[in-house]
Parts: C-alpha cells; sequence; structure tokens
C-alpha cells in the first residue's frame, strides 16, 4: 500500500505516532555513524524520490535527500525553472510521466491546488514538502523534537507566536490530531485557516485564538514561531509592524513554562521575530529541531511507502 501525505490529517494520530516512534529508533540505531551511510536494514534499497523544488530550499531539500540516502535509496532533484512544469507542462502530465520513472513525489510548492491535482494524477506517493496552505513534514519534526525533550503530546500546551501561516495551519492539525491544546497568539487580521481550526476543534485539539501575547504563552511548554514574512508575500513593512507586540524575546518566554523549548522552522529574521537571546539560549530546541528533519522525512518515507 503507498500513501499520500498532503496533510497530517491523511496519516491520522496513530501515523504521526508511529512515525515519531520509528524515527526515534532509527536516529538512536545510528548515533555516531556518518551521515551518508544507509541503515543497517536500508528499506528503500533501490527507491528513488524525485524532488520537486518550485520555491528555495535549505533543510527540506537537504533532509529529505538525506533521508533517502539513509534509508538506502536515492533522490533526484527537479528545479521546477529547468524542468518543463517551468515551460507549461500540465501537472497531470508531470504526474503521469514521473509515476512511470520513481517510487515517490516529494514537491515544495506555492499554491497547494497543484499537490491536490498532483496527487490526484500520480500513482505513486506524493508527499507535501511545502505548500502555501501547509508544511505538515515540518510538524511531523516539530512532535518529534518535542517528544525527545521529554513531554507527552496528549495535554500538551503549546503557543504560537505570529502570523497565521501554512506551519501554523499544520500545527493547528497537530493539535487535533494528538490532543493537544494550541494557544495562537496574533493580530487582528492575521489569523490562521478557519476550515483548519474547526477541524481541530471537532477532533478534540483545544484551539485558543487571542491578541495577548503574554496570554498565548502562559505556561506554555513549547512556544513556536516562524518568520513574519514568507517567502513571496506582499505588504511585508505593514505585516511586520502589526507583528511587532509578539516577538519572542527572554520576557515572554518567562511567562512560559519553566521547562519550556522553543521551536523556530528557520530560517529565522533574527532580531524581528525572535531575539538573539532567546534562540542561542539553553531553551532553544531550534538546531535538534533542523537536524530532525532528516529523521522525520525517513519516518514519512516509510509510511508513505506502506513501510511503516
Amino acid at each position: 500500500m503507498t500513501r499520500d501525505l498532503i496533510g497530517l490529517a491523511d496519516a491520522g494520530g496513530d501515523a504521526i505516532a508511529a512515525m515519531i516512534n520509528d524515527a526515534i529508533d532509527r536516529k538512536a540505531a545510528r548515533r555516531s555513524w556518518p551521515k551518508g551511510r544507509a541503515d543497517a536494514d536500508a528499506p528503500l534499497a533501490g527507491h528513488v524520490l524525485a524532488m520537486i523544488f518550485e520555491k528555495n530550499s535549505t533543510r527540506t531539500r537537504v533532509s529529505f535527500d538525506m533521508a533517502m540516502r539513509q534509508l538506502g535509496g536515492s533522490a533526484l532533484i527537479m528545479e521546477a525553472g529547468s524542468t518543463q512544469i517551468g515551460r507549461g507542462e500540465t501537472i497531470a502530465d508531470t504526474a503521469r510521466v514521473l509515476s512511470r520513472m520513481v517510487d515517490a513525489i516529494m514537491i515544495r510548492t506555492d499554491d497547494h491546488a497543484k499537490i491536490e491535482e498532483l496527487a490526484h494524477y500520480a500513482d505513486v506517493p506524493v508527499i507535501n514538502g511545502l505548500t502555501d496552505l501547509s508544511h505538515p513534514c515540518q510538524i511531523v519534526a516539530d512532535l518529534l523534537t518535542i517528544v525527545e525533550r521529554g513531554f507527552a503530546l496528549p495535554g500538551l500546551q503549546v503557543a504560537w507566536l505570529g502570523d497565521g501561516n501554512n506551519v501554523a495551519n499544520s500545527l493547528i492539525e497537530a493539535a487535533g490530531l494528538m490532543k493537544f491544546t494550541l494557544r495562537l497568539g496574533g493580530p487582528p487580521g492575521y489569523e490562521a485557516d478557519a476550515g483548519f481550526i474547526e477541524r481541530a476543534r471537532a477532533a478534540g485539539g483545544e484551539i485558543i485564538l487571542t491578541q495577548d501575547a503574554r496570554a498565548a504563552v502562559a505556561g506554555a511548554q513549547v512556544v513556536v514561531t516562524d518568520t513574519w514574512v514568507s517567502m513571496g508575500q506582499p505588504g511585508g513593512d505593514v505585516h511586520v509592524a502589526a507583528m511587532q507586540p509578539y516577538q519572542v524575546d527572554a520576557a515572554l518566554m518567562a511567562a512560559a513554562d519553566p521547562r519550556a523549548i522553543f521551536l523556530h522552522c528557520l530560517p529565522a529574521h533574527r532580531g524581528e521575530e525572535v531575539t538573539d537571546e532567546v534562540m542561542d539560549g539553553p531553551q532553544s530546541a531550534i538546531w535538534d529541531e533542523a537536524e530532525n528533519r532528516i529523521h522525520a522525512q525517513k519516518s514519512v518515507l516509510l509510511w508513505a511507502l506502506g513501510k511503516l
């Protein structure tokens, strides 16, 4: 059985928990190994992943490439501007062709409708490496990092500060699936997608919206933010001005649980959404979070290809 991961709900809570457990086990089993060495079981030996990039990438690109190497497979990098997609070939035709040539497809794009069309016409798993609507693979890595730091997901208290963007949408989705509380602090007019909020609440997640940054972080065990202006987003100056009260600094972190960790998917605009003191401080888990993109991606790939 093969599966698409367009959003976290495609997997469900039990599968996400299995991904996290698998990632923890595989990460521990290869500790101190060279990073390019394949896992002992090499479960994706002979498999090829096509990676389509319509947006710039560091962590998604490297983590999926390294994930395939460590699983014993290989990856092809396809920049949209140097492929026929960039010259007008339809998503449907690209899906049909790639399905004959590779075992899975990951796409990082702007319009969420593109990945839905790709998944509809592809005969191999399609994985969401980021769209303007959601970023599920990032959240699997975030949840892995949280569990590694000793927190249980059911009943967890999480605070999100700033723009209700694609990462926030997927974090909301996770709150519903994994049954934790998420307080989103942000200015009016910049709320996360209402559909994600409604579905998460219906699934049992507690989603709280507030315009008070301190109320959002009060007692939180995890504090999360992201850049205030995403790639290609218009209205940057106005956006940044509206977000100023939601900067994560040492004073705001002090309102959280004393054991709280700080997460950021990166890249960060230091001095805007977060201060250097927090990013480089003892509560920051961002470097573990970045590394965990590899381990999370491995488990996502195994699930998508029916091996988990």
